[in-house]
């Protein structure tokens, strides 16, 4: 399985490369990264089936392998189940992060809440420090 999740991604890099090189020939002399967030275009049936794996793989414990899937195929369920178990071991911002690519405002809108909590609370005590 994982074999056929590895060759699968090789398949959307090779696709990716392909389509996009085009937009990025001027950058080719450059030893830069240029990250690209474009979804991979795939056919109905084989973005299931990546689904459906994906699930097992959520299912059996292994989220990591799981989340790379979800964000291949964009699967907002997937990628807000990821988000939800990283949210129950403390992960926040991975957490945070998960809830916004899927994107799932009901689920990441208290965590910036709580986060903008914790920001106002630090700069309230470098405020009375400096103030000693």
């Amino acid at each position: 399985m994982r074999r056929y999740i590895a060759q699968l991604c090789i398949y959307i890099k090779v696709r990716l490369n392909m389509e996009y090189k085009k937009h990025f020939e001027k950058f080719e002399s450059d030893k830069g990264f240029i990250k690209v967030s474009i979804p991979a275009s795939m056919d109905g049936s084989r973005k299931a089936a990546l689904n459906r794996m994906g699930n097992i793989l959520f299912n059996s414990g292994d989220i990591e392998t799981a989340r790379r899937i979800f964000m291949t195929t964009g699967y907002s369920d997937g990628l807000s189940r990821v988000g939800d178990h990283y949210k129950s071991q403390s992960r926040m911002i991975d957490a945070l992060r998960m809830y916004w690519i899927a994107p799932d405002r009901t689920k990441f809108g208290p965590i910036i809440l709580q986060l903008s909590e914790l920001i106002r609370n630090l700069l309230n005590e470098e405020g009375d420090h400096t103030n000693e």
